[in-house]
């Protein structure tokens, strides 16, 4: 079992890794994003305007998978349980899902995220925004474990990540990208029940990376990393995204 420091500094240590990565690729990632319009004519009629727009999610997706699998990150695991992205290195076991989000919901994008119960360890209590809890309180029981193999010698630490993307209605243009780490459940202690927001359904929650953007044991270390921003976009979007600027103008 780790202490929670050594946590901290496997969750940085993979954050930086893959930020870097996709920073490395992201000439590929963003022509692969436009690679769409080459047939545009051959699916926007079928669709429709409202459906392509949803189906956009999947296309992106697929460009960051194959962008992470093509590169052999660690080895895939074919648990049942996890995320888009669930896979095993040499000291953790790592779980990245996507998260595509158009501008006509903005307000699901700019200081929370829908989190399912199966891509992350945090157990705690889903608390009102004034920090007090419902009444009756709702306890938030996710399905991964902070360690699998608990007990055993191979051991390891479950860590989650998330990269949001948020595109335009309409012409579909990504606007900004994000990589974030959600806390591994065993920092509870430390974070407390600031991790989780209540989400729009009653036992749903989401993670709200806005009240906890460092690492708390670490110096000057951030668990959020902005990929990707698009600072000509509309200002009505800019300044929704005040947040995640003020993080992308100090990386």
């Amino acid at each position: 079992m780790l202490t929670d420091i050594q946590i901290e500094q496997l969750e940085s240590k993979y954050l930086n890794k893959f930020y870097h990565f996709l920073k490395y690729v992201e000439d590929e990632m963003m022509y692969g994003f436009q690679t769409k319009e080459l047939i545009r004519n051959d699916w926007q009629n079928r669709y429709g305007n409202g459906q392509a727009i949803s189906d956009f999610a999947v296309g992106a997706e697929r460009i960051i998978y194959s962008l992470f699998n093509g590169k052999g990150i660690g080895q895939p695991n074919s648990a049942p349980v996890g995320a888009d992205m669930f896979f095993e290195v040499d000291d953790a076991f790592i779980h990245i899902d996507l998260k595509t989000v158009q501008t006509d919901n903005i307000g699901d994008y700019t200081t929370s995220i829908f989190v399912g119960e199966n891509q992350n360890s945090y157990v705690s209590e889903i608390k009102q925004s004034n920090g007090e809890s419902f009444d009756p309180p709702r306890p938030y029981n996710p399905a991964l474990p902070k360690y699998y193999n608990f007990g055993t010698p191979q051991e390891k630490i479950c860590l989650t990540y998330f990269v949001t993307i948020l595109y335009e209605a309409g012409n579909l243009n990504i606007l900004n990208i994000n990589l974030l780490c959600m806390p591994n459940g065993q920092l509870e202690p430390i974070y407390g029940h600031s991790v989780l927001r209540a989400g729009k359904n009653l036992g749903k929650v989401r993670y709200n990376f806005s009240a906890i953007p460092n690492f708390n044991l670490l110096t000057n270390q951030k668990r959020i990393k902005v990929v990707y921003f698009d600072k000509t976009m509309n200002p009505n979007f800019l300044s929704r995204l005040s947040f995640i600027e003020s993080i992308y103008d100090r990386l």
